[in-house]
């Protein structure tokens, strides 16, 4: 019984945070490669198939508190297809090791953005 329980409150916890808004799919990346054994490239196409349900039921809500940008959204949308397959076809081509240093490196970056990078109100 146990084997299913902690991917369930993981997956529990990642949903609520990306409802938020927050990244949960990337804490999902970070929880199957780190603690559940899954090789990054498998984690990646996983955390795709996770975000699209995700993302959409998230939707109606910032859409309702008017979150979201609509002027935004084509070309957010075009920018995100093109560039998703790009990064698809280039980390096809990384070995595991690289895949890993390269996701560590953006998380590094992003968590330094966060904590140096905003102006205080």
């Amino acid at each position: 019984m146990r084997e299913w329980l902690i991917p369930l409150l993981a997956g529990a916890a990642t949903g609520v945070l990306s409802g938020f808004g927050v990244g949960g799919g990337t804490l999902l990346l970070v929880y199957m490669t780190t603690f559940a054994g899954v090789e990054q490239s498998l984690a990646q196409g996983i955390n795709l198939l996770y975000f699209l349900p995700a993302g959409l039921l998230a939707l109606p809500a910032h859409l309702k508190n008017g979150y979201v940008e609509k002027r935004a959204l084509l070309p957010a949308i075009g920018a995100g297809l093109v560039f998703a397959a790009l990064g698809a076809w280039v980390a096809t081509g990384l070995e595991e090791g690289a895949l890993r240093r390269c996701f560590g490196g953006f998380l590094i970056l992003i968590g330094l953005r966060e904590l140096f990078g905003r102006e205080k109100k």
